[in-house]
């Protein structure tokens, strides 16, 4: 499947953030792609088997750029397992939730907190709040930035966020 990640940013509101956590640029080799990335840091294992059920491994080791709110395992973890279960048995659901992760570009910490809202590969907006310090994507919280791969850049978040 062919997807468009040319879809552009919805750019408004300014904010003021401070765009890093002191483990977030450290944290990863920046001469791996968004995959070796996710699988050298040891904390996205679901997440990198989710990409790998629906065939997107080979997408998010692509040239790119792009930007991934990351869930950790332990955001994996916070959906009711019986739901969990269903959505990695549902290829298209979990296409849908994968693809919603993902912004088309490298879009930075600093970038990010000047947006209301971004367009994702799978077409739907997600929300983007700043409650200094915080800023959210949707429900999620993002605990660590601008983690630096060769085809674009993760931000890590605490949850998984869904399509509406």
């Amino acid at each position: 499947m062919v997807m468009n990640f040319l879809t552009p940013l919805v750019v408004s509101a300014s904010l003021v953030f401070s765009p890093s956590t002191p483990e977030s640029s450290d944290r990863m080799d920046p001469t791996m792609n968004i995959v070796e990335a996710a699988i050298s840091a040891g904390s996205f294992n679901t997440l990198v088997e989710a990409l790998k059920a629906v065939g997107l491994v080979d997408v998010l080791s692509g040239e790119g750029p792009f930007t991934v709110f990351a869930p950790t395992d332990e955001a994996f973890a916070k959906i009711p397992a019986a739901d969990l279960e269903a959505l990695l048995a549902d290829q298209q659901d979990l296409r849908s939730v994968l693809t919603y992760q993902v912004v088309p570009g490298r879009v930075y910490a600093e970038d990010v907190v000047n947006l209301s809202s971004a367009v994702t590969v799978n077409g739907q907006a997600l929300d983007v709040t700043v409650k200094d310090p915080k800023v959210l994507i949707d429900e999620a919280t993002v605990i660590s930035t601008d983690v630096e791969a060769t085809n674009g850049v993760i931000h890590v978040i605490d949850r998984v966020i869904f399509p509406r």
